[in-house]
């Protein structure tokens, strides 16, 4: 069967079981793949013997609440990572201003030009930031990795990190950027100069 995406009714395309049973081909594929580009869409359905365009692919998913979206990228966490953080902001949810005022936080990012660093595109309903629909990041491999900090009081130094970050290099690092600037003037604890 040939569909051209001409712009007239479904009747055009022929009948509403094939217009259905495409339909559900391609919403069923995208649920449970939703880094399917179009023209992998486009593919199956012309093995199936439909011949539709990346356009009508488009209209199609879009009329039934499907966007193309960059994927997020978020850190890849364990489930204990994740309760972690979760147990964290729960005991700290009341802590006063003042409390929040000494704390320092510090991470590290990778960065590339090119290459794996790039975004894909993933279908996705409004705001549904299922970890199905993100690209989870680890911390090592390829490109520069740069550590910084910040607190209420301002930001820290960026440094270079050579090679894989262990404990000692944690350590120098802080040596370095952190602590020698909190004993020189106690900026960083909001401690008087």
């Amino acid at each position: 069967m040939e569909v051209q995406d001409d712009g007239q009714s479904p009747s055009v395309w022929g009948s509403m079981q094939d217009l259905t049973s495409w339909l559900s081909m391609i919403m069923r594929k995208v649920r449970d793949q939703p880094r399917t580009t179009r023209q992998d869409l486009v593919n199956d359905l012309k093995r199936a013997g439909t011949t539709v365009s990346k356009k009508t692919i488009s209209n199609t998913l879009r009329r039934h609440g499907l966007k193309s979206c960059s994927a997020r990228k978020v850190p890849l966490l364990k489930p204990a990572h994740v309760q972690a953080r979760l147990k964290f902001a729960n005991d700290h949810l009341d802590d006063p201003e003042e409390e929040w005022e000494k704390v320092m936080w510090s991470d590290e990012t990778k960065i590339e030009l090119f290459g794996l660093n790039s975004t894909r595109p993933v279908w996705r309903k409004k705001d549904e930031y299922n970890p199905r629909n993100t690209i989870p990041t680890v911390k090592h491999g390829g490109g520069n990795i740069l550590w910084g900090c910040f607190s209420a009081k301002g930001t820290g130094q960026l440094h270079h990190i050579q090679g894989r970050m262990d404990g000692a290099m944690y350590h120098e690092i802080l040596a370095n950027n952190l602590l020698s600037k909190s004993v020189e003037d106690g900026s960083w604890l909001g401690l008087p100069a």
